[in-house]
């Protein structure tokens, strides 16, 4: 349920979505309420004032991974009870989660060349979460802002600049506490921490362009994170401090049109901190050796448009060096915990072609669209060893090497639409040694509706099935879970 308020200077909309459903397996069901509200203000020709509210209250069962032997048997159970560790019905293991965000963007354009851009939020999230190993509960207010100074220039009509530099912050205080879990509520506490989280950001990009054929971007940031864990439940308290300095992290491209067909060329340089859930992950063990991931990262892409720029085709390669990378890991009980795996070398395809056909008499067809997209993807662990085993050049797992997707969308003028889907996905790796896999499968889905826009109502029914082929299949894999337990059939 939607509306809007519109006037000369102003625009309001607010929303409300409700949503409750029972999912394909045991222990799935689900509940979600949210609220928006929006606004934007012009307060003359120069300044504009927008502002944004969202509450939302979510729940969901978390049924927990299966065995193969578990999964071939009856792909719809949730996990059972095994050893010390009760079943995900018994521990009633589930998600609870309400998010309060607030935010306001100040736009001021100072003259016809620069313009000056403010963002400030602020965010509550307060997290319950019973599992088969523990109950944790998390509290996480955080805010901050972004301001950037963006200058356009133009010459001759020929050349163009556009200038952005900017800074960005944030800070969290966080508050985590791991408690035993007695049947769904908190029993005896583990772990009470608290968190205290600040990231901030310079950077500064350009895009100069000639003649509109020529476009050379350059781009250069410094990013800095600091994070320091308090553990309450140890007396003396015990306090860890984790900074995380970024060395310049540059980016060029080079785009060059010809037409209608264009490339372009970057290089960058990447570097990704360890979050708060990777330092301090579902087990309440504070992982203190984790290090930033890092790297430099190669694409090149070709683009080429048909039929009046009906029909367009892109092809892009990627190489991606990455150091120090994050991997997850997953215990008896499931729960996570994060190690750094050296060296990781993705090398990869991505092909796409979309078409739009829009008949200048509607007799019968408003509209149809089609778009198909590939992917290639080529992931090895470079040197990785870990407790006296070798998996360098191991596939890193989680990822198909070959997936393929179709989709359609089709509008009738008396308001009537479809839309079929479909999906491949090649055999997929579930732990560092690749001697587990999922398999490969197909995934068919159609949605039928009627739309009708009335004065002041709009009218919007539809109805939907997926899997119309009825593959078994295991998608949100536990990756590098304990005791092969890494199969989840979709919720």
């Amino acid at each position: 349920m939607d509306g809007n308020f519109t006037g000369s200077n102003y625009y309001t909309g607010v929303s409300m979505i409700h949503q409750k459903g029972d999912g394909y397996r045991e222990h799935t069901q689900s509940e979600k309420t949210s609220l928006t509200w929006s606004t934007n203000l012009r307060l003359n020709d120069k300044k504009e004032l927008s502002a944004s509210v969202l509450f939302a209250d979510m729940y969901y069962q978390t049924p927990g991974a299966l065995t193969l032997k578990e999964f071939q048997a009856n792909p719809r159970a949730a996990r059972p009870k095994a050893g010390s560790f009760p079943s995900a019905t018994d521990a009633k293991a589930a998600i609870f989660q309400k998010t309060f965000l607030t935010g306001f963007t100040f736009r001021n354009h100072l003259n016809q060349s620069l313009e000056h851009t403010t963002t400030v939020y602020s965010s509550f999230a307060q997290v319950k979460n019973p599992a088969i190993r523990n109950y944790e509960r998390r509290n996480e207010p955080h805010f901050g802002g972004r301001t950037v100074l963006t200058l356009n220039k133009e010459w001759d009509h020929q050349k163009s600049l556009q200038w952005s530099s900017g800074i960005e912050f944030q800070q969290g205080y966080f508050n985590i506490m791991v408690s035993k879990n007695k049947g769904g509520s908190p029993d005896t506490l583990m772990a009470n921490d608290d968190v205290n989280t600040m990231i901030y950001s310079l950077f500064t990009q350009s895009v100069f362009s000639v003649d509109q054929n020529w476009f050379f971007t350059t781009g250069i940031s410094y990013n800095m994170s600091r994070l320091e864990f308090s553990r309450l439940t140890d007396y003396p308290v015990n306090k860890q401090m984790f900074s995380y300095k970024n060395e310049l992290a540059p980016r060029v491209s080079v785009l060059k049109r010809i037409s209608d067909f264009s490339i372009l060329a970057s290089v960058s340089k990447g570097f990704s901190p360890p979050t708060v859930a990777e330092l301090l992950p579902s087990a309440g063990i504070i992982n203190s050796g984790l290090e930033a991931e890092h790297g430099w990262n190669y694409e090149l892409t070709a683009k080429q448009c048909y039929l009046k720029r009906k029909l367009n085709i892109e092809a892009t390669g990627f190489y991606f060096n990455l150091n120090n990378a994050i991997v997850l890991q997953r215990d008896g009980a499931g729960a996570d915990y994060f190690s750094n795996a050296g060296k990781i070398h993705q090398k990869g395809l991505e092909l796409t072609a979309d078409y739009a056909y829009l008949p200048v008499s509607k007799q019968a067809l408003n509209y149809f669209l089609v778009n198909t997209s590939y992917a290639y993807n080529d992931f090895r662990y470079g040197n990785y060893v870990k407790e006296n085993n070798d998996y360098s050049g191991k596939i890193v797992p989680s990822i198909p090497a070959h997936s393929l997707s179709l989709w359609s969308d089709i509008l009738l003028v008396n308001g009537l639409y479809f839309k079929p889907s479909y999906y491949y996905a090649s055999r997929i790796y579930l732990n560092d040694a690749n001697t587990a896999a999922a398999n490969p499968y197909h995934l068919l889905g159609l949605s039928v509706g009627y739309k009708k826009q009335f004065q002041k109502l709009k009218l919007k029914l539809y109805a939907g099935a997926d899997n119309l082929l009825d593959e078994k299949y295991s998608l949100g894999n536990d990756i590098n879970a304990s005791g092969g337990r890494f199969y989840n059939a979709p919720r």
